[in-house]
């Protein structure tokens, strides 16, 4: 589906399942807000070829016109870009990169979390064969070093000025027995905070800075998390050119998930397709 009168200065290209898990390419218009006139395609599968191939049939004097298409990091989201939008910036979105590093500091916490079930499994085992009765280790507030791994969750994906008197104390009990974890967190504080920047120069050069600090800090999953940075550098930075993020297209989709959702899934393919165009074209 192209809707040609659509196309704008400024789009996102994402994709979203719209039944058993079928994948669906959509290539918004950020000046539509989700209304009337945000849809300028949709594309059947996410294979680079077949997104190039429709969007290919777009005039090619409006898609020279196009200035910036945000995407997620999606490398076949970034070669049908290129192909397809040649003058425009290809936007890594800033959201899908913090949440990289969010997701590396919340498997270190599963991981300790793990730790802590092996060793609670293992002492109850000792406990049963010496015929005694095992006893939790309980901190200070209650909670035991298993429930404090579990209780931390939403915690640490908060600034330390966010947080509430009550996690205040659990965060400073974690942080105290898990050392790791508290120097993960304060490293993706310090990645968050790049983003706060106004400029793309200095955002470049904290960037280098916090791919070499965490290659300094030995921790495995941030050294898969520099290593993404690092190849995608380049369009991670262009969001210092407009600030343009995702969220219209991340906006997009969770209006179709919820139609979705409200017709207990999608049947008609084409049907559902037909309603999103009447709504959004």
């Amino acid at each position: 589906m192209i809707f040609i009168e659509n196309i704008g200065e400024y789009l996102s290209l994402d994709e979203v399942a719209l039944s058993q898990g079928e994948l669906y390419t959509f290539l918004t218009n950020k000046n539509g807000k989700g209304k009337k006139g945000s849809l300028v395609a949709v594309i059947k599968g996410t294979l680079s070829k077949d997104i190039i191939a429709v969007l290919e049939k777009l005039p090619l004097e409006l898609r020279m016109k196009v200035k910036e298409v945000t995407i997620d990091m999606a490398k076949n989201m970034e070669a049908a870009v290129k192909q397809a939008f040649p003058c425009a910036l290809v936007t890594t979105d800033r959201f899908h990169v913090v949440k990289l590093a969010m997701e590396a500091l919340q498997h270190i916490r599963i991981k300790h979390r793990w730790e802590e079930l092996d060793k609670e499994n293992n002492a109850i085992d000792e406990a049963k064969k010496l015929g005694t009765k095992y006893i939790q280790t309980e901190l200070e507030n209650g909670d035991t070093p298993r429930q404090l791994l579990a209780r931390c969750r939403y915690i640490i994906a908060k600034k330390a000025s966010d947080w509430t008197t009550n996690q205040k104390r659990r965060a400073m009990l974690l942080f105290n027995l898990y050392p790791t974890l508290k120097k993960a967190y304060e490293h993706v504080l310090e990645f968050r905070s790049i983003y706060e920047l106004q400029n793309k120069s200095q955002a470049e050069q904290r960037f280098l800075k916090w791919i070499d600090k965490s290659n300094d800090l030995q921790i495995k999953e941030f050294n898969t998390v520099s290593n993404t940075v690092k190849n995608n550098l380049h369009n991670i930075l262009n969001f210092f050119v407009n600030r343009n993020t995702n969220a219209n297209a991340e906006s997009f989709n969770s209006k179709i998930k919820l139609f979705r959702a409200n017709l207990r899934g999608v049947t008609d393919t084409k049907f559902f397709l037909f309603r999103l165009h009447k709504l959004f074209a």
